[in-house]
């Protein structure tokens, strides 16, 4: 019964007459335009689903029927069951344009894999239909690559078979005649098909193997245009699918083999041209280089035939700056596969890191391919190949360059640079990255003046006068050493702050501004590093390098004030991993310190070392901490408070923060606590701390808030120091107990415990037992 109700609703559906079915097309089309979908609709479009699929041939639908169908399936707010349906009647139907379908693909995966499924479809049965390339539509490729690297699994092994039998044939049998062409007859006559000449290779041999994409005519037929789409979706086409057993098929096999044969042939027109269409042949070279990497990847048999042409390819490419980025994927195949061949590929690398980005680092696709091939190869590049990391001061020349937009390439790239040798000169070469920004800019001007054979006069005149300075034999060697190659020649330069003053007038050029916005973020990378496998003496080096380079930096608007606060974070990094630094570094820290000059242009700084100071100078961290040594830093730091607060009719308002004076005081507090013979000398001072606090030049500029907490804190430590035992407890805990801290803010205020002796301290405090 069911089965005859069945074949009786198929047969309806197959005998329906041409005009019925329009009528009823039309009727869904008014249905579906409506604002609420009624069962009435979902009924319509079940049956014309049957319609569609009961006969061998595709049934032709009303286009405006398809478009609204095809918009209801890209839907993604359309009722799912009207997707499904959709897309049902759709991939029965005669097809639509692909390309349409695919013209605004969307971000929904549940739509996105209805629109896949059509079009897959139609791909796989325009592809295993016997039309000739004329009727195959040129977009099928792209929008099947499209489809690929967005939704891989989507293709059958079946279907993948499929596709690679059909590149094979266009790769291979293409025509190599040219397509034909209209030309006028004349004015009195009509226009007439020109007989189809042969194509011609770019040196204007005629073609005599087969057609490839380096073949020129005035026009193509549809079988050459399908050969030149085929060749530039090989690449996502092999390795999207051939990792998973395509090569073991018959079809992957052949598409594997005459692409070695295909791509070789390639190589071969192009190492025997001379410059002629130099930007077509430097893709070609790099898209048939990639191929054969990833196919001697799948199998090294091949590497054997193709590292020859590679090499003479190198040969004939190398020092030529017009093929730089045909390099890269020859130093890939050279990277990835010279140890099967028993290549020396040291060479090719020092080429490749000397002179790419020293000559070529204004160019910004060259950039991004160059730090792209780093990122992507960082483990083995520092593993075999000797002059990478040695190579940083090339390599940060396309970042002074290309600041703004290589940036989260060199976050993740900088790690794979540092080097126990060269960590020190890393980091001075990224402080001084404005500065080789500003060299570089001055390089290429002075080039372009030398090359067009134009005045001086034509530049600005600052401008002109860092040129001069760029041209003087005299400042030779500091823009030499700034613009170096590679790292060795030394870790900075004893002129430093002169090229300061020869590039000044290039601080304000938008690209060294810009340079200079990326330091902090470079500088956190390399210290977060860094501190994770440094052994003591790097950490000393660092400690030596934050505090003679905080007063070393190129003077560009607000760049010093955001280094010094990076310094002052890794500072106490560095002094809470390994606390005996600041008895190693003493007399350094101690100079730097005792001068107040250091206060008045790098406050923040200069704060976070008065605070290590107080924190790690213990003999709980260091036993060589004499009290010889506590006694001079505290007479040095007792000297700068001492200066800093003294009270003058004519003194001028501070131009410092309040917070420095608590840490100040604090600090020596806590030494004092460490050689008690001190405390008689600290209460003196602390208790001149009101009468400063309360001055008019300070009253006229700190707020009532923190004069209070000045005069609060100097009163707690008076009262803390009468007991000195218990002092030495509360300012200067033990090693052993630095974690957890009772501080409420580990670089400036004291722990709680104090405010609490302090007010047990208080004749008439609430604390006292009554």
């Amino acid at each position: 019964m069911y089965a005859a109700a069945t074949e009786s609703l198929i047969k309806q559906a197959r005998e329906i007459k041409e005009e019925e079915l329009q009528r009823f097309c039309g009727r869904i089309f008014k249905q579906l335009h409506t604002k609420d979908v009624s069962g009435d609709t979902v009924d319509s479009l079940q049956r014309l689903s049957l319609i569609v699929s009961a006969t061998k041939y595709a049934r032709e639908l009303p286009s405006d029927l398809v478009m609204k169908l095809q918009t209801v399936l890209r839907s993604s707010s359309c009722p799912e069951q009207l997707q499904v349906l959709s897309s049902s009647i759709i991939r029965e139907s005669s097809p639509p344009s692909v390309h349409s379908l695919c013209s605004d693909p969307s971000h929904d995966s549940r739509t996105f894999s209805y629109v896949a499924s059509v079009v897959l479809t139609q791909v796989s049965h325009i592809l295993e239909s016997r039309l000739s390339d004329g009727q195959i539509s040129r977009h099928t490729l792209p929008i099947l690559s499209k489809m690929i690297t967005a939704y891989p699994e989507i293709l059958t092994d079946d279907q993948v078979n499929l596709v690679s039998r059909k590149l094979v044939d266009w790769l291979r049998y293409a025509s190599m005649q040219q397509g034909a062409s209209m030309s006028s007859g004349g004015f009195f006559s009509g226009p007439r098909t020109r007989q189809p000449a042969p194509l011609t290779e770019v040196d204007g041999v005629v073609v005599g193997n087969f057609f490839t994409v380096l073949c020129v005519g005035q026009s193509y037929t549809e079988d050459q245009w399908m050969n030149m789409y085929t060749f530039s979706m090989i690449k996502s086409w092999l390795l999207t699918y051939d990792t998973d057993g395509t090569t073991n098929t018959e079809s992957g096999s052949q598409l594997v083999c005459f692409m070695i044969s295909i791509s070789l042939l390639l190589l071969i027109y192009c190492y025997m041209l001379s410059h002629v269409v130099i930007q077509k042949m430097c893709i070609c070279i790099i898209e048939s280089v990639s191929i054969m990497d990833i196919i001697c990847g799948e199998d090294p048999s091949y590497v054997y035939r193709a590292f020859p042409c590679i090499k003479a390819l190198y040969g004939r490419l190398n020092g030529d700056l017009t093929y730089a980025r045909a390099l890269l994927p020859i130093a890939q195949f050279y990277l990835n596969h010279s140890e099967t061949a028993a290549v020396d590929s040291e060479a090719v690398f020092c080429q490749l890191f000397s002179h790419c980005p020293a000559e070529q680092f204004n160019e910004p696709m060259l950039a991004f391919e160059f730090v792209q091939f780093c990122l992507l190869n960082a483990s083995v590049l520092q593993d075999r190949v000797a002059n990478y990391r040695q190579s940083f001061p090339n390599l940060l020349k396309f970042l002074a360059w290309n600041s703004s937009g290589l940036i989260e390439e060199f976050v993740e790239l900088l790690p794979s640079l540092i080097a126990p040798d060269t960590a020190i000169e890393l980091l001075h070469t990224i402080l001084d990255l404005p500065c080789l920004a500003a060299a570089l800019d001055l390089q290429q001007r002075y080039m372009t003046l030398q090359t067009t054979d134009q005045p001086m006069r034509c530049c600005c005149r600052s401008v002109a006068a860092c040129l001069d300075a760029f041209r003087q034999p005299l400042y030779r060697g500091l823009f030499l050493y700034i613009l170096r190659p590679e790292a060795g020649t030394g870790d900075t330069i004893d002129r430093l702050k002169m090229l300061h003053e020869i590039l000044a007038d290039m601080a304000e050029s938008p690209r060294v501004v810009r340079c200079a916005q990326v330091i902090p973020v470079l500088l956190q990378v390399y210290f977060n590093t860094v501190t994770q496998k440094a052994d003591e003496k790097m950490m000393n080096q660092m400690l030596l390098v934050l505090l003679e380079r905080n007063s070393l930096l190129y003077n560009i608007k607000t760049f010093n004030v955001e280094v010094q606060k990076v310094f002052s974070t890794h500072l106490q990094a560095l002094c809470r991993l390994h606390p005996p630094l600041i008895v190693d570094q003493s007399r350094e820290i101690l100079e730097f310190a005792s001068s107040p000059a250091n206060i008045y242009s790098k406050e923040d700084f200069y704060t976070h070392v008065v605070w290590v100071i107080g924190e790690y100078l213990s003999v709980s961290y260091d036993p060589r901490c004499t009290v010889e040594l506590i006694t001079s830093f505290f007479e040095s730091l007792e000297a700068v408070l001492f200066e800093i607060t003294q009270v003058r009719q004519s003194a001028s308002p501070p131009s410092f923060s309040p917070r420095l004076v608590t840490v100040l005081m604090t600090t020596l507090a806590k030494l004092a606590t460490r050689s008690q013979d001190l405390i008689p000398r600290v209460s003196l001072c602390l208790s001149k701390m009101r009468t400063f606090a309360r001055s008019a030049p300070v009253m006229a500029c700190y707020s009532e808030e923190d004069t209070e907490e000045i005069i609060t804190r100097a009163h707690e430590l008076i009262n803390l120091l009468k007991l000195p035992n218990v002092a030495q407890f509360v300012l200067a805990p033990s090693a052993g107990g630095d974690s957890p801290r009772w501080h409420r803010d580990t670089n400036a205020s004291l722990p709680q415990g104090m405010r609490a002796v302090s007010g047990l301290l208080h004749r008439h405090s609430s604390f006292l037992p009554t």
